[in-house]
């Protein structure tokens, strides 16, 4: 059967919460969805949970379930699913969380009228933590963009420019197959990885105000380290390693004009990984050297490069002292203005 809209759900022990989610997505008001379900090795009942729904459920025959062989990943569980979707559009949706009834009739439609590429819907966040639950909106403004480089200059005008995460928008397939999309296999920041260049691959983009999806966050979710008893080294060493792809592979956007905030914004992740390793250094094994914290803020820019920019000069210079610096007087640098911006 065709579809127009893939719903693509990766499922890996979440049999809290998926019931909410697929029903979340079996309400849609948009009739065209196929609900792709990548079983990442579950142990526990969430599978099962899902083919209840598949028997049961009036959209059930839409439901779709793909195995992975082992455990492979949050990064690795959406890269099948993008392989495995049959439709000209895919949204992403995480296991525990939800989305309005009206989402992909608002995202489709918009992609429709503007011809678009992607359209972002905005999004609710739910903080669960030590049983306080607080709600945080995330709304864009109505916007359209239409040429070249227009929506990555708006994008990265500002670090939280455009929403981190994989989920809550609306793509063309192609826009992932074409240019060779992929996830990193990450655990922490991976939707970050993934979009952080996303802009840089369309020109025709919708942003809407509507609240589109809802995002709970919980204790031990990856999204929240500070509750871990205990984080491995080698977790962040993967994101900080992600993130050094996306540093020294810019050869095909250094003329871009946005691409001095680019490399700001990349370079700024770096800072904050550093901040969090300081902030969390009781839980973290092995310990991270000085040496170590002073080699992630390692940069492709030169000073040369950094005085010609027309943006973010100032700015990309600062973090390039970080670099520049003997790694103790560098990371005693970090620290104190980690503690000015009470990031630790």
């Amino acid at each position: 059967m065709k579809y127009e809209v893939t719903i693509g759900i990766p499922v890996y022990n979440v049999e809290k919460y998926i019931r909410r989610a697929m029903e979340s997505a079996l309400a849609q008001t948009f009739p065209s969805v196929e609900f792709l379900v990548c079983d990442d090795g579950s142990q526990d009942s969430s599978i099962s949970i899902v083919e209840d729904f598949q028997s049961s459920h009036p959209r059930g025959k839409d439901i779709r379930i793909v195995h992975q062989p082992r455990n492979m990943g949050l990064g690795n569980a959406r890269n099948r699913i993008i392989e495995e979707t049959r439709s000209k559009y895919l949204y992403h949706l995480d296991a525990d969380d939800a989305i309005a009834p009206n989402t992909i009739e608002l995202l489709y439609m918009a992609a429709q009228e503007y011809k678009a590429e992607m359209v972002y819907g905005s999004h609710e966040r739910i903080n669960d933590i030590d049983n306080v639950i607080t709600k945080v909106s995330w709304c864009y403004p109505a916007k359209q963009f239409f040429n070249k480089d227009e929506f990555a200059c708006w994008a990265y005008r500002k670090y939280n420019g455009i929403q981190a995460m994989t989920w809550n928008f609306l793509i063309d397939i192609d826009v992932y197959r074409k240019n060779g999309l992929r996830h990193q296999p990450v655990n922490f920041w991976e939707d970050y990885l993934f979009t952080m260049d996303l802009p840089t691959y369309v020109s025709r983009v919708a942003l809407l105000p509507d609240i589109t999806y809802y995002y709970y966050c919980r204790e031990g979710s990856l999204s929240n380290y500070q509750k871990r008893n205990h984080i491995d080294k080698e977790e962040i060493m993967r994101t900080a390693r992600g993130l050094d792809k996306l540093k020294w592979q810019s050869d095909r956007i250094r003329n871009k004009s946005y691409f001095p905030r680019r490399m700001y914004k990349l370079m700024v992740t770096d800072f904050y990984v550093v901040c969090e390793i300081l902030k969390n250094k009781d839980i973290i094994s092995p310990v991270f050297t000085n040496q170590e914290l002073h080699e992630l803020m390692r940069t492709p820019l030169s000073f040369g490069d950094i005085i010609q920019f027309r943006q973010a000069r100032l700015l990309n210079m600062i973090l390039y002292v970080f670099w520049i610096l003997p790694a103790p007087l560098s990371v005693a640098l970090m620290k104190l203005v980690a503690k000015i911006r009470k990031l630790i």
